[in-house]
């Protein structure tokens, strides 16, 4: 069973790169915990194979909500909404991640989306 987790972030904010990396950190952290605290087997088996990571993109606020209200219903997940502090407004949401959980079912959810 292999693991991953997959974070989701919107193309259409404009964001700098130290900016997207800090909001992909917020997102894989948070998911981190929620999968510890349904399963912490699995999040410990993830971080013992190196706690592998796949950033993916959306075009808009809309597609990001839809995926991650699939999403939720069946594997750990965070959504992020950006504190307001620099580039955007607060509250703007950013990204989720899902997982860590088993690569086939973050896949079901993800597999037609691009890479960042």
């Amino acid at each position: 069973m292999a693991l991953k987790q997959v974070i989701v972030i919107r193309s259409d904010l404009g964001m700098g790169k130290g900016k997207i990396a800090a909001q992909v950190s917020h997102a894989s952290l948070s998911a981190f915990r929620q999968a510890e605290l349904r399963d912490k087997f699995t999040a410990r088996k993830w971080e013992a194979e190196g706690q592998k990571k796949i950033v993916l993109k959306v075009a808009s606020e809309q597609e990001l909500l839809a995926l991650y209200e699939k999403v939720r219903r069946e594997l750990p997940c965070a959504l992020v909404r950006d504190a307001g502090s620099t580039q955007l407004e607060p509250g703007t949401i950013t990204c989720f991640a899902a997982g860590p959980a088993e690569e086939e079912k973050i896949d079901k959810f993800t597999k037609e989306l691009k890479l960042l």
